[in-house]
C-alpha cells in the first residue's frame, strides 16, 4: 500500500488559516467556497484587530495600494502587516529584530515616517524611495506605493556605531514561482534597468555570466529590483543612510520558494537565494532569514497577554514548527 502523501506547506497553511477563520470569523469566512478566504470588502478583517483601523488610514494617507488578494488568508501583504505594523510604535522589539538579523550591539531604531496617529513610526510599508531611482514612476502625477513601481514590503531605519542604516524588507509567505516572464514586457524592462542592473552602476557583478533577461524570472526579478533600489538609496544616502541592504523573510517550511526558476541560472546551484547572492557585487548586501528564526524568539519573550504575540501565535501556527536551518542561516551581516 502506498504511503499517504505528506501535505505541502501551502496545503498546511490553507488548513491552518481555515481553522483560524472558523474560530474567529465564522460569519465572514468561506468566500468562493474556501474557508481560508474572506469577501474582498472584508479585507480589514484579515488583519490583527489591533491594526485594522490604523492600517486603513495609513494606506489612504500614503496612497498605498492593497494587493488584489488582501482578503485571502495566505496574503503575504497581510502577513507582513500582521507581523510588523503592531511594532511600528514599539522600537524596543524592532531593535531586537534588527539585532537578530545583523548581529552586534542593539541598534537605535529611527523613525521612518509619522503614522496616522501623528506619532513617529519605526516601520514603513510598501516603500518606493524618495526619488524615481529605477525609471518607473509615471511622467505625470505621483507614483502609487505598492502598485506599478518597485516597492519594498517594509522599511526599517536604525543607527549603530554612529552610522545610519536601512533595511528594505521583502516578505514572503506561501509564494512559489515557475512561470516564464511575459515576452511583451521584456523590452520595457530592458529599457528601464539595463544601465542600473550590473556593476559598477548596479548590484549584479559585471563578470557574472548572466544576461539581464535571465533575471526576469521570479523570484530573481523582484530581488534584483529591490537590490537596485537599495543601491540607489545608498548612493544618494537617502534619509542619511550610509548603508542600505535587502532583507528577505520567508517561512523555512516553504521549500518550493527556493527553486531556481530561470533556466540560465540553474547551473549555478539549486537554491534560488544562494544563487542570487552569488551573483551580487557585494553579497552581504542581501540577507535572507526565516520568519521562524526571527520572530519565534521575540514572541516567546513577549509579556504575558501581549496582543501582538498572542495573535501571531494563534494564527500562524508554522512558527511553532521546528525546522532545520535553511535559507535563514545562509547569509551573514
Amino acid at each position: 500500500m502506498t504511503a499517504p502523501r505528506e501535505p505541502t506547506f501551502v496545503e498546511r497553511e490553507r488548513a491552518s488559516q481555515a481553522a483560524f477563520f472558523r474560530a474567529t470569523l465564522p460569519d465572514e469566512r468561506g468566500f468562493d467556497g474556501c474557508d481560508y478566504r474572506l469577501p474582498p470588502y472584508r479585507r480589514l478583517s484579515n488583519l490583527n484587530p489591533q491594526i485594522r483601523d490604523i492600517a486603513d488610514r495609513y494606506f489612504v494617507d500614503n496612497m498605498i495600494a492593497w494587493h488584489q488578494h488582501a482578503s485571502h488568508g495566505l496574503s503575504s501583504q497581510v502577513c507582513c502587516l500582521n507581523f510588523l505594523m503592531p511594532l511600528a510604535t514599539r522600537p524596543d522589539i524592532l531593535a531586537k529584530l534588527v539585532q537578530a538579523v545583523i548581529g552586534g550591539d542593539l541598534p537605535e531604531m529611527l523613525a521612518v515616517e509619522n503614522g496616522p496617529n501623528g506619532k513617529p513610526w519605526f516601520v514603513g510599508f510598501e516603500w518606493i524611495g524618495r526619488k524615481d531611482y529605477l525609471n518607473e514612476w509615471p511622467r505625470a502625477g505621483l507614483p502609487k506605493r505598492g502598485a506599478n513601481v518597485t516597492s519594498a514590503d517594509a522599511v526599517l531605519r536604525f543607527r549603530r556605531a554612529g552610522r545610519i542604516e536601512t533595511l528594505l524588507v521583502e516578505w514572503k509567505y506561501t509564494e512559489s514561482y515557475g512561470a516564464p516572464p511575459e515576452p511583451k514586457r521584456e523590452a520595457e524592462r530592458v529599457r528601464r534597468y539595463r544601465g542600473i542592473a550590473f556593476a559598477p552602476f548596479g548590484p549584479v557583478r559585471g563578470d557574472a555570466d548572466v544576461k539581464l533577461t535571465d533575471l526576469f524570472w521570479e523570484p530573481f526579478y523582484q530581488l534584483v529590483r529591490q537590490q537596485m533600489l537599495a543601491g540607489r538609496m545608498q548612493a544618494t544616502q537617502e534619509d542619511g543612510a550610509e548603508r542600505v541592504r535587502v532583507l528577505h523573510i520567508a517561512p523555512a517550511g516553504n521549500e518550493r520558494l527556493t527553486r531556481v526558476t530561470s533556466p540560465a541560472l540553474r547551473p549555478l546551484g539549486d537554491n534560488a537565494f544562494k544563487v542570487y547572492r552569488s551573483m551580487l557585487e557585494y553579497p552581504d548586501d542581501f540577507i535572507s532569514r526565516s520568519t521562524e528564526s526571527l520572530f519565534s524568539p521575540l514572541i516567546a519573550d513577549a509579556p504575558k497577554g501581549d496582543a501582538w504575540a498572542d495573535y501571531l501565535r494563534d494564527r500562524y501556527t508554522f512558527l511553532a514548527v521546528l525546522a532545520a536551518p535553511s535559507q535563514d542561516e545562509m547569509t551573514t551581516a
